[in-house]
């Protein structure tokens, strides 16, 4: 899926003030990857149109104070607003959006607000806005607290679409979905029956209580579990920590203080899993994990011995999450698609899509379904993302 780049340099600015924004056996597929943070760190702000080295320099350059300048070829400024700085998960969909505005010749303003609130991110937005933008493409951190801004951007006449986490069908003209929802919650609700052996006592260790792309796939589980298969599993606590690497391992040791019985925790955020892997390694306990995780952060944890904590994950690309939003911002802005139910476009080398009816009411377009990383597998994508 990679594209050759053209390099385009483009007039832009850097700045403005910092605020610091995955049952059965599992199956490989032709692409794999992304979920959500390490410790946090400074929120970033950088406006960039040249090459792969000065994309990567303007996005993790925490410290550029000033304005940014909403201009590209064309007048054309697009912005990626991350849930949070310091993010691994979101660097890579960054990235990916970064590369399509570059090859495109197109501004790319990106913003990773200092914590995962959305506060933060409604600030951001504004100051998008009076920035005159062409898009924004937003992984909310709350479905709801983000709409009266997100409204206000639309009736500006700026494109809004969203990504990874959805905010609500009123706040986006669309929503790049990384995976079905109910297929992450049977594919996440599958494995703790299989590491479980079908029973015993799991918990959930997710990001923040507002996260919506969370909330879906534990909705989902929860729903899943309703089957008579899974009888003899109890769900006995979901703990946030939050996105943050000290409060999940917090949540992971509480976990297993709490619950002396506990077989499997699943952790749907690639924060959350990394800092359950860490601890449980600590911990030298039975306790087995899965969830969504980045390969590089998680390959010393994959395993089937009693060494390793976590038999397998999942997860999705997060760098072609940032390509397929770029490809949906750009269509957006030139008026090929509107959103709407039904209508189609081209993603560059990710193929066609179709516009689809989200669950909530809204449009989206779904990448693809969740990828296994096992032992088999693990050390060819470690050094990948």
């Amino acid at each position: 899926m990679k594209k050759k780049l053209v390099s385009v340099m483009l007039c832009a600015a850097m700045a403005m003030t910092l605020l610091a924004g995955c049952g059965g056996s599992p199956s490989d597929s032709d692409s794999a990857a992304g979920g959500d943070a390490n410790a946090p760190s400074q929120g970033e702000d950088s406006t960039s149109g040249g090459d792969k080295e000065q994309a990567d320099a303007s996005a993790d350059d925490a410290d550029q104070n000033g304005s940014d300048q909403a201009t590209g070829t064309g007048g054309k400024s697009c912005a990626i607003l991350v849930k949070s700085a310091g993010n691994p998960y979101n660097k890579k969909m960054i990235e990916g959006f970064q590369e399509i505005m570059d090859a495109e010749g197109v501004t790319c303003v990106v913003k990773e607000p200092e914590e995962a609130s959305a506060e933060a991110q409604i600030k951001m937005i504004n100051e998008l806005v009076a920035q005159g933008i062409s898009s924004i493409a937003i992984a909310g951190n709350d479905p709801d607290a983000l709409q009266p801004a997100l409204e206000e951007a639309m009736n500006q006449g700026i494109k809004v679409c969203c990504m990874d986490s959805s905010v609500n069908a009123d706040s986006r003209q669309l929503f790049v979905n990384q995976a079905g929802i109910e297929i992450i919650g049977e594919t996440l609700m599958e494995a703790v029956y299989d590491i479980t052996g079908g029973e015993g006592q799991w918990a959930i260790l997710s990001a923040t209580s507002q996260a919506t792309n969370q909330n879906a796939w534990i909705d989902a589980m929860k729903t899943v579990m309703e089957d008579e298969k899974y009888s003899k599993l109890e769900l006995v606590e979901v703990a946030y920590g939050d996105d943050e690497y000290q409060k999940s391992v917090d949540q992971t040791q509480a976990l297993l203080a709490n619950y002396p019985d506990l077989k499997v925790i699943c952790a749907p955020t690639t924060v959350g899993i990394m800092a359950a892997a860490k601890v449980l390694k600590d911990e030298q306990t039975d306790v087995k994990l899965t969830g969504l995780g980045l390969p590089s952060e998680m390959a010393d944890y994959i395993g089937t011995d009693d060494a390793h904590s976590c038999p397998y994950m999942y997860l999705w690309n997060p760098i072609d999450i940032g390509r397929l939003t770029a490809y949906v911002s750009l269509a957006l802005v030139d008026g090929s698609i509107t959103g709407a139910e039904g209508e189609n476009f081209t993603a560059g080398d990710l193929g066609d899509y179709t516009i689809e009816a989200a669950a909530d009411g809204g449009t989206e377009v779904v990448l693809g379904p969740p990828f296994a990383f096992t032992p088999d597998n693990i050390e060819e994508w470690k050094n990948v993302y």
